[in-house]
């Protein structure tokens, strides 16, 4: 009886310590998950913010939601705010979330969500709301600006938050402005300026500012304006035929640019009006001459002219001859090469001449020299110059024999001295 009532007391022990440690861990977890999960919300001005709260265990136990300023909005199911802007979405133990509507930059700031235990749990979610910059406006195009003016053109734009960033474009090439932000209650007002001092190629240019937000994504807000730039003529004559012939037809074209464009134009010829109307026409800016001759050779002005000024070509007339263009000339191109290869030619002549003439030379005056060294006359120094001293008396019997035979010879022109060609006729006629 005692070991039963021992046993006993042993598992009621037991089981107290189980359930115990069981309830403990119960109280643990709830306490726990009874915590409300809020998160940041961002939104563009003019749309609907969602804001939703959440716990992951609730006994039954109220959410509530209260604005920046601690005005509750709901509490569970039930509205407290008279703002239809605010809607109610969804509404359970363990979710409430509600909708702002058309949302304002007022709407901005900390919002509380509330589980009311005890004690009261609560959890904070931030509201951002961006401000939609206004489409930009360009100022200070008011007139036309005239070529070396300064122009200051500014662009603005109101609403941002945060601030815009503004962009200039001259045509497709970006241009950088001076960016001025300045904060207009809980917006920003943006200027960007850019100057200029235009010239004639400034006109017709298109100048583009452009609005860049987080509010716009990929799509920003652009405004384009083209300047308007007058300045004075600019005239410049083309013909139509570069060599103008008698009998054709010709053409000259005043092409004049300006702002405003000067029309008409006016042609003259040698300071006066044109001479021959029913063959010069002008039509236009051209002044158009039918059939060419000879008297329409002379000089032929263009004049344009606008407010800003006066400008004007010329242009001189030389009416040729068909019947002269066609004569074929000489061809002077051949004529110098031909006359280049006759004188290389020379000059190699001369050159090869000259070295054979010095060479000759120099073996004549070498052989001369030695026959004349054993020679008691000049006609044994020709022997002995061209032969050796061991035939030296055969050459000499056939040397006289041969001046026997010369019947026409005088005596005069057998001299060693006094003629070469002669020698060496004699030296053949001995060999």
């Amino acid at each position: 009886m005692m070991l039963q009532q021992h046993l006993l007391f042993v598992l009621y022990s037991f089981c107290g310590i189980v359930i115990k440690e069981a309830a403990t861990k119960n109280k643990v977890k709830g306490s726990q998950a009874q915590f409300p999960i809020t998160q940041n919300v961002t939104v563009v001005e003019g749309s609907t913010a969602n804001m939703t709260c959440r716990v992951d265990y609730n006994d039954n136990t109220s959410l509530q939601w209260s604005n920046p300023a601690q005005q509750t909005l709901f509490f569970g199911d039930k509205k407290a705010l008279r703002d239809n802007r605010i809607e109610l979405v969804r509404a359970s133990w363990k979710e409430l979330t509600i909708s702002i509507n058309d949302v304002t930059l007022s709407d901005e700031g900390q919002y509380t969500c509330s589980l009311f235990t005890m004690p009261v749990k609560t959890s904070k979610a931030f509201l951002t709301v961006l401000g939609v910059p206004a489409k930009p406006e360009i100022t200070g195009l008011s007139r036309p600006a005239q070529e070396g003016e300064d122009v200051t053109l500014t662009c603005t734009t109101s609403g941002s938050k945060p601030a815009a960033d503004i962009r200039w474009f001259r045509n497709d090439k970006e241009v950088q402005g001076q960016k001025e932000i300045n904060a207009t209650g809980r917006s920003f007002t943006v200027r960007s300026t850019i100057h200029l001092k235009v010239d004639r190629t400034d006109d017709g240019a298109a100048y583009t500012c452009v609005v860049e937000h987080i509010a716009l994504g990929s799509l920003p807000h652009q405004v384009t304006e083209v300047l308007e730039v007058h300045y004075p003529p600019q005239v410049q004559i083309v013909r139509s035929v570069i060599v103008p012939q008698e009998g054709q037809y010709f053409k000259l074209e005043c092409v004049s640019k300006g702002n405003p464009l000067p029309e008409p134009v006016f042609w003259t010829k040698d300071g006066g009006e044109l001479p021959d109307v029913e063959r010069m026409i002008v039509e236009g800016r051209d002044l158009i001459i039918t059939t060419l001759n000879k008297t329409d050779n002379g000089t032929y002005r263009c004049e344009a002219s606008n407010h800003l000024g006066t400008n004007r070509d010329e242009f001189t007339l030389y009416v040729y001859d068909p019947n002269a263009l066609t004569q074929p000339g000489p061809d002077h191109a051949l004529i110098g090469g031909v006359v280049a290869v006759v004188v290389f030619i020379t000059l190699c002549f001369i050159i090869v001449l000259g070295r054979y003439l010095a060479r000759h030379k120099g073996t004549y005056l070498t052989n001369e020299a030695k026959g004349a060294e054993d020679a008691p006359d000049a006609d044994t120094a020709i022997i002995n110059a061209e032969g050796n001293h061991a035939h030296a008396e055969e050459k000499k019997e056939y040397y006289q024999g041969a001046a026997r035979n010369v019947v026409h010879l005088k005596s005069e022109n057998l001299g060693f001295a006094n003629n070469y060609a002669l020698r060496q006729e004699y030296v053949r006629c001995i060999m």
